[in-house]
């Protein structure tokens, strides 16, 4: 019998263990089989009474518990846009110094959510979606839209919002704008692929029109440091509102929000046979 994990990168945040708990919830009632919620790092240090007294599992301890009792098929659906270090180095290095504790056994990796080349249309409608129901709040219609991730020193990863970009922009019409950006990136030429950092460009947009609002398409799956509120995103709309009146940036929901992410999970977990 295989045994299905739902990870993400994990977070300090009780928001983003809480928001895995509920999707591995709707993963399990849709694929008819359990899924258990566990983060690779970090969730560990939240504190239980935060999380309904129920603590965090991480991807190292849970693995060994499961491996002690007796499980040895192992499926993980990623909660990863792309094909992240946590996926190609972490885990298959974690599960190799396991197997010298165990002996063999069984781990395969479902899909990330936008594999390339052939990516995920229905993140992009998701995407869109949100776009519009920003919109729809702020009462402005969508003109100037930023897609921005939190940024990556893979290159692989940082196509993946590039596909998304592109075909968002067709999604959204003539229309509307749309451009990338990163929440943080190292610095050098050497990480120029990741594109422009958001501050950055929303400080650029502002001076170019103040009265024009940005949406901000959020490519984010949960509530932690960066996207949650009072998060790094929130500071940096702060600031650059702060410094330019009259400008406003608007965030759209968090992908991991929105219930067609189920169905993506699920195709995933369908990618891997039983």
């Amino acid at each position: 019998m295989r045994t299905i994990l739902l990870i993400d990168n994990g977070s300090r945040r009780a928001e983003s263990t809480l928001n895995l708990r509920r999707l591995a919830a709707r993963l399990a009632e849709r694929a008819g089989e359990p899924v258990l919620p566990v983060s690779l790092l970090h969730s560990d240090q939240i504190p239980a009474d935060r999380l309904d007294d129920r603590p965090a599992d991480t991807f190292a301890p849970a693995l060994h518990r499961l491996l002690a009792q007796g499980a040895r098929d192992f499926v993980l659906v990623p909660l990863f846009f792309g094909p992240s270090r946590a996926l190609t180095q972490f885990v298959p290095d974690t599960a190799a110094a396991l197997t010298d504790a165990f002996g063999p056994f069984r781990l395969r990796i479902a899909p990330e959510l936008c594999p390339l080349p052939d990516g995920e249309p229905r993140l992009t409608e998701i995407l869109a979606e949100h776009v519009e129901q920003t919109a729809l709040v702020a009462g402005r219609p969508a003109t100037r839209v930023v897609l921005v991730d939190h940024g990556s020193p893979i290159p692989e990863v940082t196509a993946v919002r590039r596909w998304l970009s592109e075909r968002l922009a067709r999604r959204l019409g003539l229309r509307v704008k749309v451009e990338e950006a990163v929440m943080e990136r190292r610095a050098g030429a050497d990480y120029d692929f990741n594109g422009p950092l958001l501050e950055d460009l929303l400080r650029a947009l502002a001076n170019m029109d103040r009265s024009t609002p940005v949406i901000l398409a959020m490519l984010f799956l949960s509530a932690g440091r960066h996207a949650g509120p009072g998060g790094d995103i929130a500071e940096i709309i702060g600031r650059v509102e702060s410094e330019h009146a009259g400008f406003r940036v608007h965030p759209s929901p968090l992908v991991g929000s929105h219930p067609g992410l189920i169905e993506i999970l699920l195709s995933r977990l369908n990618c891997v046979t039983s």
